[in-house]
């Protein structure tokens, strides 16, 4: 397993940018695949988005698609969340995760993933 700290979250006016991080530990980062959940008060854990080892395939919640960009740097042990044109309803609690997945349909399913970061809070205001 990897240790993994999100940051990055905050509170945002709707229409605004927030650029989430989350660094991990340990030297085999990039044999994990990675992903960004949210869950919101009252609500179950979303997938948001995913992507591959190596930064090459992403995947992404229709809810997320044209908004956000997940990335990572394997370099430095990091993935990334940038999210653009936000909206009151993408108010959460941001996680990432990071397991061996070895199939895209895996990348949306919580059960893939063995690690997870403690959150970070993600608030927007209408």
């Amino acid at each position: 397993q990897v240790q993994l700290v999100e940051s990055g979250g905050g509170l945002v006016q709707a229409g605004g940018s927030l650029r989430l991080s989350c660094a991990a530990s340990g030297r085999t980062f990039s044999r994990y695949g990675m992903a960004w959940f949210r869950q919101a008060p009252g609500k179950e854990r979303e997938f948001v988005a995913g992507v591959s080892g190596s930064g090459d395939q992403t995947y992404y919640a229709d809810s997320a698609k044209d908004r956000f960009t997940i990335s990572r740097d394997n370099a430095k042990n990091t993935m990334y969340l940038q999210m653009n044109a936000l909206k009151p309803e993408d108010t959460a609690v941001y996680y990432c995760a990071a397991g061996f997945l070895f199939l895209p349909r895996n990348y949306v399913s919580s059960n893939f993933y063995n690690s997870w970061g403690q959150g970070t809070q993600v608030t927007v205001s209408s």
